[in-house]
């Protein structure tokens, strides 16, 4: 009686472990057939679309923003000063320091 017991759960063990075996073997099949493929690739094609699309929107709003700090740090948009007010620059003579006398 224990010898057929035990036969009876390995069979069901066997039926079962063979079923799992097939699903997966065909959804596997299924999902590299040409039909699959073309579906995941029409699938991560619309995604793909969506995401381009997001992303060119942050990238043209924080380049606006950027724009605006730019604009507000050099001062394009306010009217140029009144001659009287710009200031006269000194420019500096720049030396030349020859190669052979700083010892190399």
């Amino acid at each position: 009686m224990r010898r057929l017991f035990w036969l009876s759960v390995g069979a069901g063990a066997g039926v079962y472990a063979t079923h799992r075996v097939k699903r997966r073997v065909e959804r596997f099949a299924r999902t590299w057939s040409p039909e699959g493929v073309a579906a995941r690739a029409v699938t991560a094609g619309h995604g793909a679309g969506a995401r381009l699309r997001h992303f060119a929107h942050d990238v043209r709003t924080e380049m606006e923003a950027r724009e605006v700090e730019l604009r507000e740090a050099i001062e394009i948009d306010q009217a140029p000063p009144e001659p009287s007010e710009v200031r006269r620059r000194r420019v500096l003579k720049a030396r030349i320091i020859d190669d052979d006398k700083d010892g190399h």
